[in-house]
């Protein structure tokens, strides 16, 4: 069960980070995938800054940040 949360909040903050991040998605079904690779990334950083996410809600912040960085550089990396 929790594997099928893990995906639906790296889901959900793909799609979000997709949305903050306008015109640097990379599709609807990249962007999931960039939301779950960039939840484990966000939760290092957090962890990194002393931070903890409590309940769904702070998994998806962390999941959304995380996702956000990651298009970042992914951006810069594809503009270079």
């Amino acid at each position: 069960m929790n594997l099928i949360l893990f995906l639906i909040i790296g889901g959900v903050a793909g799609w979000l980070a997709g949305l903050i991040m306008k015109g640097r998605g990379f599709g609807v079904l990249a962007n999931i995938g960039i939301g779950i690779v960039g939840s484990v990334l966000g939760g290092f950083v957090f962890r990194l800054l002393g931070l903890a996410a409590q309940g769904a809600i702070g998994e998806l912040v962390t999941a959304t940040v995380g996702a956000v960085l990651l298009l970042a550089v992914v951006s810069a990396i594809k503009k270079a």
